[in-house]
This record gives C-alpha cells, structure tokens and sequence, in this order.
C-alpha cells in the first residue's frame, strides 16, 4: 500500500473495491452495549430515513425545488464554507454579521452546532485514520458513514462529541477514505472522489484538503468543481471574504508524489 497508515495495519480483510485494511470490526447492532444515548441517535435517525418513504405520495414540484435550494444554501454556505472552511480551518475571513448568518444556516442542516462540527473534525485531522480518529474506516465502511454516531462508548473511549448530519457529509467521512484517487502525499488514506464532490459541493476533493487543510479551494484543478469555492471567489469579489488562503508552490512541490509512485 502506498500511504504510511496502510503499511502499518495487518492483514484483517480488505473494505471491497478499495486497498483500506479493516484491523478492527466494530459490532454495530448486535453483541454490543446500546446506551440510552445510542439508542436515541439511532432512534431519531432511522425515524428521519422512515419520513422519505412517504416522500412519493407527497410530492410537488414546488416542495421540490424549495427542498433543493434549502440543500445548496445550508450545505455551500453552512457546512462546507462557514463549519469547515472558515471557523474548521481558518482558510478564509468574513465580517462578523455575515460569518453568524452563515453558521446560523449551518444549523439548519441539522448537523449539530458550530462547537461541536468543528471540534469532531479538528479531531479527524489530528489522528487521520488512526484508532483515535472518530470515524476511521479501518474500522470498516459503515462504521466510518455513521456506525460511530450509535456508539457512544466508542465517543466516550476517544473525548470527543458525537454529531448528527446527514449522508452526504458522512460520505466525505467514510467514502473519501476509501475509495478515489490521491493526488498528493498526506500520508493517509484520503482520496479525491469526484462523485462525492459532486454532492458535497466541492468536499469530495479530500486528498487536496488534507494535502492543503488551510486552503479556502478544494478542487485545484480546473475540471474538479468546487461549487464552495466558487462561492468564496464571489465573496471576495465584492469584498466580504478576505484573508482566503491557497496553496503555495513551495507546499504543493513539498506533498508531490514522485513521479512513479502516485497511488490511485
């Protein structure tokens, strides 16, 4: 395997069509302690998923069209640009009214509050993939989409907070660990997943971020969409984000892969 992480772990199966090693199968439903508080995510969560079933008989263009645009202001604005790139990782500054209005339209994304986002994934990046990464996929690919959201005991054991979102964030948990190219050399198993991206307004470009975790762009190249970024390009325009970090030569020449050892 080409990243540290995959060198070190032993030979306990492979998560299908990827090269992660799973070290450790965490029971998810059965043979486990179910606390209260597990058993109030997964409660609250599969009442969520049983509300789609009624979705058809319920359906109207209008309802449609308004659901999508809820979904592209509290995912571009809330989650990706105010949650993870501003007060995550600092790539970028905006004035204070406008920073509240957007973490603001973060929590209608019912992915908890600022505090909490932030914390869990400052602590992703702290232990990327390893044992006290609170969604590793060594653990096996549904215990990094959202098994690690049921296991209380599991939060407990590592200090950190549990989250509530939705699937589209928890692909860039598990999903972009497992499958997808690498572009730069992190040291980890971070992928680019360009059908992730797609739905993540820009976030799919895992590898890019964790390569440059300050830079305000995820989709470097020009053919990687980034609709975030594209959002922050217009913020900056008309003066309202400032201080919006790239990537430097220097960084990108430093996390290069050699030219016969680039992992896909």
């Amino acid at each position: 395997m080409s990243s540290n992480v995959t060198k070190e772990l032993g030979g306990h199966g492979r998560i299908l069509f990827s090269d992660v090693v799973v070290t450790r199968k965490r029971n998810l439903i059965w043979g486990r302690k179910w606390r209260s508080l597990d058993i109030k995510m997964a409660s609250g969560v599969l009442f969520v998923h049983v509300l789609t079933l009624f979705a058809p008989s319920t359906f109207s263009w209008d309802a449609f069209w308004k659901a999508f645009l809820f979904y592209i202001l509290s995912g571009v604005l809330g989650i990706t640009l105010c949650y993870h790139r501003l007060l995550a990782h600092h790539s970028l500054k905006l004035p204070k009214w406008l920073e509240y209005t957007c973490a603001y339209i973060g929590v209608q994304a019912i992915q908890r509050d600022p505090i909490y986002w932030v914390s869990i994934h400052r602590y992703h990046h702290q232990y990327v993939d390893l044992e006290k990464d609170p969604h590793t996929p060594t653990y096996g690919f549904w215990f990094s989409h959202m098994g690690w959201l049921f296991d209380s005991g599991y939060i407990i054991e590592k200090g950190v907070r549990t989250t509530w979102g939705y699937h589209v964030t928890f692909l860039v948990n598990s999903a972009c660990h497992i499958w997808g190219k690498r572009a730069w050399n992190t040291g980890d198993l971070s992928r680019n997943n360009w059908w992730v991206a797609m739905v993540t307004f820009g976030e799919g470009w895992h590898n890019n971020h964790h390569a440059f975790e300050y830079s305000a762009r995820h989709g470097l190249e020009w053919w990687q969409i980034d609709l975030s970024w594209y959002m922050i390009r217009f913020l900056a325009s008309v003066g309202l984000a400032t201080n919006v970090k790239l990537p430097v030569e220097a960084h990108k020449l430093k996390k290069s892969f050699a030219p016969s050892s680039k992992s896909h």
